[in-house]
């Protein structure tokens, strides 16, 4: 028997929840909190009506209010809690946990709202106290952060004795038919996108202009797409646990329409996080004005398409995998590990598309490793931290099989 609580139901949460439901020898007891409760209950009503059979209770939760959230896990005490809401809100999360005796599992690390920058230090700080109370907190269980460092660590046992390049490679060639949408959250997504670009080499953290360093890369079954290096967290914790990495980058694939789109949205100053002060008519209809504060990215999520509404017309593949080259008895070989995900073949089982579901799986697996007692020890653990074979078994089973290329062209 295991009581699991899930804050956040978006497109992530609603692929995880979905995954739960057909693993209830798992996950027994569920409850779905977010801060609209009719956003949990619309959930629900689709798991219940593709044919699932579980009591699912639902909560309306503030998760930047500690408060609330220590309210919420008292009351239903929960054996962990699956953190699928905004990165803004994992550490308000993490103090709730501690203060209720709860374990900890998220995708994406925190980040601040007032600021553009994400880094695992802030949610390291937790080590000691999550250690002291006897609980476990897994950050970053996602696809990239998380599968990507699963698929490290499966390299590191099996293959190389030593790892010296890592590239992790993330390509999404579906296509949603839309002008412009992001895959996940628009706030977040454009934050993380206009961010400088960042990689390690040599013991050192190197820094590009955003999205200023690319080169065409080959993905399976889908061909040559244009690349990107970007800074992305997971980068930071597989340098620290693989020591022996010399040079270890991320990359991204992103169409020219996008890139057009995204280009004007920062010249026009849509992309800003920081608040102005805007003159609008009252909503009652008084004709009355009233001088607001909105934050542009703000206001432009809540006219682009919804990430959770993208998936019925989405048609292509996402491929995310790492293209590894270390030493093996003394020579030198190359790995390649990915992942190819159709966006329709999500749908059909989730009503998301493939974004989601290369997220929502591995949170899912991420959660049965902890509950079944594999990936459970007192501390705050990145995932490579843990033993990779059962979590992949687990994840080629729940709808992600992954597939390996020995001494391939790696093209970096």
């Amino acid at each position: 028997m295991s009581r699991v609580l899930m804050i956040g139901a978006g497109g992530v949460a609603t692929v995880c929840a979905f995954k739960m439901v057909q693993n209830q020898d798992v996950f027994s007891e569920l409850m779905i909190a977010s801060h609209h409760k009719d956003k949990c209950d619309k959930l629900v009503k689709a798991i219940h009506d593709k044919g699932y059979k579980m009591d699912i209770k639902t909560a309306e939760v503030d998760a930047d209010d500690v408060e609330q959230l220590k309210q919420l896990i008292g009351s239903y005490k929960p054996e962990l809690v699956i953190n699928l809401a905004l990165p803004y809100q994992d550490l308000t999360i993490m103090d709730a946990c501690l203060a209720c005796g709860v374990n900890y599992l998220d995708t994406a690390n925190y980040e601040p709202k007032d600021e553009a920058h994400f880094e695992y230090s802030w949610q390291w700080a937790y080590r000691d106290r999550f250690k002291k109370a006897g609980l476990t907190a897994i950050l970053g269980c996602g696809f990239d952060p998380g599968v990507s460092q699963v698929f490290t660590a499966y390299a590191a046992k099996h293959v190389f004795d030593e790892i010296i390049d890592l590239d992790i490679v993330d390509c999404n060639a579906g296509n949603h038919h839309k002008a412009f949408a992001t895959n996940f959250n628009p706030e977040i997504n454009i934050r993380e996108i206009t961010q400088k670009g960042l990689y390690y080499e040599n013991g050192k953290w190197i820094e590009t202009d955003p999205l200023a360093v690319h080169k065409a890369l080959t993905y399976p079954n889908i061909g040559p797409r244009e690349s990107y290096l970007m800074h992305h967290e997971e980068l930071e914790s597989l340098v620290i646990n693989f020591p022996t990495i010399r040079r270890a980058r991320f990359w991204m694939t992103f169409g020219k329409q996008y890139l057009t789109y995204l280009d004007c949205i920062q010249n026009l100053g849509m992309s800003r996080i920081d608040e102005v002060t805007y003159e609008a008519p009252l909503a009652d209809g008084s004709g009355k004005m009233v001088k607001v504060n909105i934050v542009p990215l703000q206001f432009l999520k809540a006219v682009l398409p919804n990430p959770q509404d993208l998936g019925e017309n989405y048609d292509g593949e996402t491929s995310i995998g790492c293209r590894i080259r270390g030493i093996k008895d003394g020579k030198e070989h190359t790995y390649y590990i990915y992942n190819n995900c159709k966006h329709q073949d999500a749908y059909k089982e989730t009503g998301m598309q493939g974004v989601s579901y290369t997220t929502g799986v591995p949170a899912m697996t991420g959660a049965m490793m902890f509950l079944k007692g594999i990936w459970r020890k007192p501390g705050v653990y990145n995932v490579e931290e843990f033993d990779p074979d059962p979590f992949l078994k687990v994840l080629g089973e729940q709808g992600l099989p992954w597939h390996e290329i020995h001494d391939g062209d790696l093209e970096l």
